[in-house]
């Protein structure tokens, strides 16, 4: 069968002044369709690098990346992209902010609305539909980006670190409604976190990146039930998951060269 996304040998350097930065240095990794896969490493290990590539916002040095067996070219709306800062149009209430993208590609006005008010009401915002974003929480702005990313109905969604800004409760709240909604929809999901907790309780599988070069350093599965809680926080098996990332994570041996892969790639999307 043939995997949703499928990394070939993928590089990507960067010049720096008269040297070059080499934000990965060969990764090869597929993901099957519907599956939940989270990114994790330490700084400079190339996860923002190799999700910028997959969605086409950076192109490779060397190798491919290819979405149902066709390379990966340039933007597409198959792949939707949530970034931690919410890039909603603050003179268009949550309503309109969801149907921009049907807008733009020419869905019909009852066709829009009907649809925007089916994600509106999946993320929770049936209430705050009309409202400006001046006017919403943190988590209710990164709800209304992800209601809009599903609307346009992408095969594939894309997320670097959506909760990475939010508080503790709100992150957690919005990790188990973001799993609701993938149980729902069974979209294939990738996910870049710097927390190793969130990346077990979303994940059917974590990717531990290594860095200098950016490199696959472990795959690790996450065999708990697809339906979590806060007992699912709780348990041993989660915590065993967990500790096992941890130290592929953190043991890893460091190299010399500092540079965060975020702040070589697309600045515009990094703060």
């Amino acid at each position: 069968m043939t995997p949703k996304i499928a990394v070939n040998g993928l590089k990507k350097v960067f010049p720096l002044g008269k040297e070059e930065f080499t934000a990965l240095g060969g990764v090869d990794l597929d993901i099957a369709d519907g599956e939940f896969v989270t990114l994790v490493g330490p700084s400079g290990c190339g996860k923002s690098t190799l999700m910028n590539i997959v969605a086409g916002l950076e192109t490779p040095t060397a190798g491919s990346v290819l979405v149902d067996g066709q390379p990966v070219d340039g933007p597409s709306p198959e792949r939707g992209v949530i970034f931690q800062q919410y890039a909603l149009f603050p003179w268009l209430t949550v309503r309109k902010n969801v149907e921009f993208g049907l807008q733009v590609s020419g869905i019909p006005a009852a066709e829009r609305r009907e649809r925007a008010q089916h994600f509106i009401d999946l993320v929770g915002l049936t209430t705050h539909a009309d409202q400006l974003p001046k006017a919403l929480s943190g988590g209710m702005k990164q709800r209304t980006a992800l209601a809009r990313a599903y609307a346009v109905d992408p095969q594939l969604l894309l997320m670097d670190e959506p909760f990475g800004a939010l508080d503790a409760l709100t992150r957690v709240n919005l990790q188990d409604r973001l799993l609701r909604t993938w149980q729902e929809e069974r979209r294939t999901i990738l996910f870049v976190t710097h927390d190793v907790e969130e990346a077990v309780y979303l994940a059917t599988r974590v990717v531990v990146m290594a860095a200098r070069p950016g490199r696959i350093f472990e795959v690790i599965n996450v065999d708990l039930p697809a339906a979590r809680n806060e007992e699912t926080r709780l348990s041993p098996e989660f915590a065993a998951i967990k500790n096992r990332v941890w130290r592929a994570v953190y043991h890893q041996p460091v190299g010399a060269n500092t540079h965060d892969d975020a702040d070589l790639a697309l600045g515009a999307h990094h703060p």
